[in-house]
């Protein structure tokens, strides 16, 4: 019996197995397109724009840097590349990926894996740096619940909690085209990329 193809095709040229991915077969790139082009909250959002995976993490790598004054780079862009894996398997709801059960979660893992390698980050975090992006990732989904999603601030501090005010302060939601968002989030990430070239982690990881 013929086994169903496990590969997609990337605009890069690259040939990514879902499967069994391999960090030569990961490109940035592909990484920015897919996601500049992958809704949040499976598009049910207000304005003439989608709210991408990728101006997502543009945020959650803002917030998480700015709770963290002073992390070490490997850091801020392993926040950047939090929901990477998204670019080829999509941004589920969480009712969805509970119906869909593990298999989600595998193929999420195996590509964040492929991903941290091809760009020097270990492939399992350290705790605190894992809870640290967990924690921006959730006052991102608060703003983006009240602002654009139809939330009341009741119902999104029950979901994701209550962010502190300071955090905040001059946040906003931004809906931009997908051309621009994919530019920004390959420039952040070169960006970081650089940096992590210039400071090397120190004997405790850097964090």
């Amino acid at each position: 019996m013929k086994q169903p193809r496990a590969w997609q095709r990337m605009l890069s040229g690259r040939r990514l197995d879902l499967l069994d991915p391999t960090p030569m077969d990961i490109e940035i790139e592909d990484i920015a397109h897919g996601l500049a082009f992958v809704a949040r909250w499976n598009g049910q959002t207000r304005g003439d724009w989608p709210y991408s995976v990728a101006e997502h993490s543009l945020l959650v790598e803002e917030i998480f840097s700015r709770c963290n004054p002073g992390i070490a780079a490997r850091w801020q862009l392993a926040a950047l590349l939090h929901d990477a894996p998204e670019y080829v398997i999509g941004d589920m709801i969480s009712p969805v990926k509970a119906a869909v059960g593990p298999g989600y979660g595998a193929l999420d893992e195996r590509l964040t894996a492929a991903v941290h390698l091809r760009f020097g980050l270990p492939i399992t975090l350290p705790v605190p740096i894992k809870k640290a992006i967990k924690a921006a990732d959730k006052v991102s989904a608060w703003l983006e619940a009240v602002q654009i999603a139809g939330f009341s601030e009741n119902e999104a501090d029950r979901f994701f909690g209550k962010p502190d005010a300071l955090i905040l302060r001059g946040l906003e939601i931004r809906l931009r085209p997908p051309a621009v968002v994919r530019a920004d989030y390959v420039s952040r990430h070169s960006e970081l990329l650089a940096a992590c070239t210039v400071q090397p982690p120190t004997r405790d990881g850097g964090v």
